[in-house]
């Protein structure tokens, strides 16, 4: 009888990507997946480490999940992903529960790991970084009509705030033929929406054709035939160029949604961050988006307190935020990451400051997000069908304008039973907060 494997993955798309392919490989050995961790023999923790609360979310995760070795069938746990490739020697000293702890470069070995951790001989296993494959099989664990498709690995950005480049190597791209079969194998399996990533999207391409190249991609991707919705996401700023965006204008694949993490705008503080541009071009790229793409919905990320932040500089974040208003904004709190560069810089923002400026933007945003939300009472909204409610009696779904777990939903009602995953047009008669609601037209 196989045994059963669990798998908790933390963190962005790009590593729940890296988590499908494990699950794959063990599947091919013999092994059963299972949903339910008290049943499983192995589980898997697929960590995150990029700022303080994703670290603390894995430990949590990883304490839990040991937890089934007295509760459960539990017979070894396994450690993976961005926290082991970080804190290897952390991990193994201070969480003895812990049977293996292995880097990404070691995804490609994991049946050999698992066998050794049920067979009471648990390794460290870290090979080069690189060793990290971006092809293979997965078994998808998101909704069957919706898929991520890693285009990309790494980061050479050097962002003086952010230790990916150290965890994850330096930016490497797979190229387009590769990625037009992984999207056409997908559309095969009914996936409808496509959503591409990397660590900078826009820079896809640049390290193998001389040049950034995720238009010609995305112009490949639109020609599989099932896709309904491309999106793309972590599309860095000063890479958006004209042709992307007459691309997206013209191919109604391309959904007028654009992820672009900004982090700030002072120009003080984005030289700081080592961040390419300024903020009169982050203006000028807006302004030229919403000209070429006048339906576009924008979404940005932001940090407040970053060391050296004064009250002047935050001042001007609150007032690019209101003048520029985007529909989706994430803002955190500034995480001081171990080996960055900025984490040794003066003028450390004390934590409190941080989450308060944090806050005080997101209730800006929430404001500005149901003003135009209002705006869309009395339009009409294409919306991917993701199930039904039961308990408000009503189906729910994601608008082109709504990325999958980031956004919100479209509540709506219909006359009729309908086909998760189809396509159907909705009224939009109401709004809550980051949600619309309406009724589907016949």
């Amino acid at each position: 009888m196989s045994k059963k494997i669990g798998m908790v993955s933390l963190g962005c798309p790009k590593n729940q990507v890296d988590a499908e392919r494990l699950l794959f490989k063990l599947k091919e050995a013999g092994y059963e997946i299972t949903a339910e961790e008290e049943k499983a023999e192995v589980i898997i923790v697929n960590t995150c480490g990029f700022i303080e609360s994703a670290k603390s979310e894995a430990i949590e995760n990883i304490v839990e999940v040991a937890g089934y070795k007295e509760t459960g069938k539990l017979e070894a746990l396994i450690v993976t992903g961005c926290l082991a490739e970080r804190y290897k020697e952390q991990i193994k000293k201070e969480m003895p529960e812990v049977d293996a702890v292995v880097g990404i470069g070691a995804n490609d070995d994991i049946v050999d790991i698992v066998n050794a951790a049920l067979n009471g001989k648990g390794e460290e296993s870290f090979p080069e970084k690189e060793k990290l494959s971006l092809l293979g099989d997965r078994i998808l664990t998101t909704p069957f009509y919706t898929a991520y498709l890693k285009v990309a690995e790494g980061c050479s950005n050097r962002c003086t705030y952010c230790a990916i480049p150290d965890i994850r190597g330096p930016f490497r791209s797979l190229p387009i033929e590769e990625c037009v079969s992984q999207a056409k194998a997908l559309a095969q399996g009914g996936v409808k929406e496509l959503v591409v990533v990397a660590q900078d999207t826009t820079n896809y391409g640049a390290d193998i054709y001389g040049k950034p190249s995720l238009a010609q991609l995305l112009r490949e991707l639109c020609k599989i035939e099932g896709l309904h919705w491309i999106r793309t996401l972590y599309t860095y700023p000063d890479k958006i160029t004209d042709e992307l965006l007459e691309l997206m204008a013209s191919e109604k694949k391309l959904v007028p949604y654009l992820d672009i993490p900004i982090q700030h705008c002072s120009d003080k503080i984005l030289k700081r961050m080592n961040r390419r541009g300024n903020k009169e071009q982050l203006e000028n790229l807006i302004e030229n988006i919403r000209k070429k793409l006048p339906e576009v919905t924008l979404r940005t990320s932001l940090i407040t307190g970053f060391p050296g932040e004064s009250e002047e500089d935050f001042t001007e974040l609150c007032e690019f935020v209101r003048k520029i208003r985007f529909d989706r904004l994430g803002c955190f709190a500034y995480s001081a990451e171990e080996d960055t560069p900025a984490a040794e810089f003066e003028n450390q923002v004390d934590m409190q400051v941080r989450f308060d400026r944090s806050e005080n933007i997101m209730n800006d945003q929430m404001t500005i997000a149901e003003e135009k939300n209002e705006k869309k009472i009395g339009k009409t909204v294409e919306v991917l069908v993701e199930g039904y409610d039961s308990y408000i009696k009503c189906f729910f779904g994601r608008s082109a304008a709504d990325a999958p777990d980031i956004d919100g939903k479209v509540f709506f009602t219909a006359e009729q039973k309908l086909t998760v995953g189809s396509f159907v047009n909705v009224l939009i008669n109401d709004v809550i907060e980051y949600d619309l609601l309406g009724q589907m037209e016949e």
